[in-house]
């Protein structure tokens, strides 16, 4: 199973992202669970860096793991669009978890909320 957590600054607003595990779905190179969730945080990665200019900080992008958190201070504008493309990382994983919840858990931890998808 892959577990995927998402993580809020005291202001509610999505600062950092870890996913780990294998979703299990199917064999290596077939599982269309693990390539979902792979594309996603690799595009919000390469979105925030390519678009928005803002140099992630990659604390893990390897087999089972891809773990990056936003650098802070941001400029409210940086921040504003940031949210925007990390918020789309949390609708689409919420939207795999909710078809396939034996292969993906999505967490939101810290900030004012404590969801659990």
């Amino acid at each position: 199973m892959i577990h995927a957590s998402l993580t809020q600054d005291s202001a509610g607003r999505l600062v950092a992202y870890r996913a780990s595990g294998h979703a299990g779905y199917a064999h290596s190179g077939k599982d269309i669970v693990c390539a979902a969730v792979s594309v996603l945080g690799v595009t919000c990665v390469n979105s925030l860096e390519e678009l928005l200019g803002i140099k992630v900080i990659l604390k893990g992008n390897r087999d089972g793991l891809i773990s990056f958190s936003l650098p802070i201070p941001l400029s409210d504008d940086q921040m504003q669009h940031a949210q925007l493309l990390m918020s789309s990382l949390r609708v689409g994983l919420q939207a795999i978890a909710e078809e396939y919840p034996h292969n993906l858990t999505v967490s939101i931890n810290g900030g004012k909320n404590h969801d659990q998808a």
